[in-house]
């Protein structure tokens, strides 16, 4: 299980020191905001995606995934009924995952909650357009040799797909290899009806859980709040989960380097005492 770093956390530093700061505290890796790179990151021109994997290389680190997804460009909706905001978003879907490939990444994480969101009234079809595009995203990952996955949400931040269950049923219909959900121990935590530990132990021997992302309900990171991360450590160790796992704090204090270097630190701690 290689370890990343969301890298909006130190996103006020350039790209290669962002690299070279997540190496040098302990990260695998870094799993990339596309927003903060480029405010059309689907047409990336290909020297600049070079670019942006070799700074990963040179600092001895992978970016290993990519996660929110839809933040730019700007106006992006997998829920809409609108047929141009429709059509531009399942571009940026198939074109992030062809970036995602040329970056070396495994898998995009879709979470995104504002591009996602149902209309009063329309929640059943706002949410069949979503299944519709997440099926149009699978097709795409498959083609790309990657894993996208839908991000169960709390209700706090979208009204759609808040639980495991709900983004199972999405990836069971689809049927794709390449479609997967996700763990965020954030969202979990205040989502669903079971302990994380438990969450994991249901799920995970599925073959339909890969990624996870370590943070808090409080927003902050592992470790920064009451929610207990050994136990969410042991039950990954137990059902031998082997994908990838990133840290994504929201809140940063005091600032997002140090709350970056606390949380690598905290969970390769817990990592090492659960073996």
């Amino acid at each position: 299980m290689r370890l990343s770093l969301c890298n909006e956390v130190i996103a006020a530093l350039p790209f290669a020191a962002q690299c070279d700061f997540a190496r040098a505290v302990g990260y695998d890796g870094v799993e990339l905001a596309p927003f903060t790179v480029s405010d059309a990151p689907h047409r990336m021109p290909a020297a600049e995606r070079a670019a942006l994997r070799q700074a990963a290389a040179d600092a001895g680190i992978a970016i290993t995934g990519l996660h929110y997804l839809m933040r730019a460009p700007a106006g992006l909706s997998i829920t809409t009924a609108d047929p141009a905001v429709r059509a531009g978003s399942l571009d940026v879907m198939r074109g992030l995952c062809e970036l995602a490939h040329d970056l070396g990444a495994t898998v995009l994480v879709h979470g995104s909650p504002d591009q996602r969101r149902l209309d009063p009234g329309a929640e059943a079809e706002g949410t069949k357009r979503a299944a519709d595009a997440f099926a149009v995203a699978a097709a795409a990952a498959a083609a790309a040799g990657v894993v996208y996955c839908i991000e169960p949400l709390s209700p706090a931040q979208t009204n759609c797909i808040n639980t495991v269950e709900q983004a199972v049923a999405i990836v069971r219909a689809v049927g794709s290899p390449a479609l997967r959900t996700m763990i965020d121990c954030s969202s979990a935590a205040v989502s669903e009806a079971e302990p994380i530990p438990d969450l994991i132990r249901r799920w995970v021997p599925t073959g339909l859980v890969g990624h996870v992302h370590f943070n808090d309900p409080n927003r902050r990171g592992p470790g920064e709040g009451d929610l207990p991360v050994a136990p969410i450590v042991a039950a990954l160790r137990e059902t031998r989960y082997s994908a990838d796992a990133a840290i994504e704090p929201f809140v940063y204090i005091p600032d997002g380097p140090a709350c970056a270097a606390r949380a690598v630190g905290f969970l390769r701690g817990i990592l090492q005492a659960v073996g």
